[in-house]
């Protein structure tokens, strides 16, 4: 199968705290997979994949134990929703920016004055999608598995594509519907992934020059430090 398109991200200034974000991010994905499926993970997939990406980020465990202990005793009251917000960065460049907020109003304000501020434009609902393909991508430690073998049998569980990444590990892609299909598959298999998240790939790329490319990353750089961006994809190449 083909190799995994990466969406490249910025090496040219430096990033703000990214494990703080991620914590953060993390923390938000467990008070919504406790409200939903409670807070037992061998009985709710959603938290086990909150604990797996935890993992993948070295989350402290007491703040993980602590997260999940909130959201069962109803201490964060917090009701978080999941809006998607698309438009446009200069040069025509597609974004889709995924939120979890407990203040809509709030969110769809602050991230239109970062898209205005960074030279870009927020779009309505649709805008933008068409030009994304929403996938499930799991990312697991290459120990001896071959990529081409078919004895992992997991294109019966929705596999699309594998690949490395520059790690060396394994990463699995699936179509959005065949994610909790892909997630079940490989538990029964007894392969833990490093991290499991639904991204947003782009079907289509745009090449800019490393200064158009440099006020593209400052607006994505804008945007992902925002308290409520939970991800931000483009289609720049």
């Amino acid at each position: 199968m083909g190799r995994i398109f990466e969406v490249r991200k910025s090496t040219m200034f430096a990033r703000w705290d990214r494990m703080a974000k991620q914590f953060t991010r993390i923390g938000k994905d467990i008070a919504i997979a406790v409200k939903n499926g409670g807070g037992d993970p061998d009985n709710n997939p959603a938290l086990r994949r909150c604990l797996q990406n935890a993992r993948g980020v070295n989350m402290p465990k007491d703040r993980v134990e602590a997260a999940i202990k909130r959201a069962v005793e109803g201490k964060d009251k917090t009701n978080y929703e999941e809006v998607v917000y698309e438009g446009y960065a200069p040069h025509g460049v597609a974004v889709m920016v995924d939120t979890t907020t407990d203040n809509t109003t709030r969110t769809v304000a602050n991230v239109r004055m970062h898209f205005n501020k960074g030279g870009g434009s927020l779009g309505n609902s649709g805008s933008v999608g068409f030009m994304f393909n929403r996938l499930g991508v799991f990312k697991v430690k290459n120990e001896g598995l071959n990529l081409e073998d078919p004895e992992l049998e997991l294109i019966d569980f929705g596999l699309e594509e594998i690949g490395e990444d520059s790690e060396g590990n394994i990463i699995l892609r699936t179509t959005f519907t065949e994610f909790g299909n892909m997630a079940k598959a490989l538990e029964e298999k007894g392969i833990t992934p490093i991290s499991s998240e639904l991204q947003r790939i782009p079907l289509n790329t745009v090449e800019l020059n490393e200064e158009q490319a440099k006020e593209v990353f400052e607006l994505i750089d804008r945007l992902e430090q925002d308290d409520d961006v939970q991800q931000v994809f483009h289609n720049m190449k």
